[in-house]
């Protein structure tokens, strides 16, 4: 059942370790590679990784800057 919260599009999307840790403390939205903005509030390992953060992410290079992390989505 889908109260209109996104159930459609669950997923683990990346976004900036900093950027969750800040979102953790006081409740602020936080915007994924892709551009879906959301406050984070489940746990990622839950859900499959967001194909478009993925390959957004695989384009920039990915495994050296270390900067990124997964979010769960709301």
């Amino acid at each position: 059942m889908s109260h209109g919260d996104g159930d459609h599009e669950r997923f683990a999307h990346y976004v900036q370790k900093d950027k969750i840790m800040a979102s953790a403390l006081d409740g602020t939205p936080v915007v994924a590679l892709c551009g879906k903005v959301w406050v984070p509030g489940r746990d990622p390992k839950k859900y499959p990784v967001c194909p478009m953060c993925k390959e957004i992410y695989e384009s920039m290079g990915a495994g050296g800057d270390g900067d990124k992390g997964k979010g769960g989505d709301k």
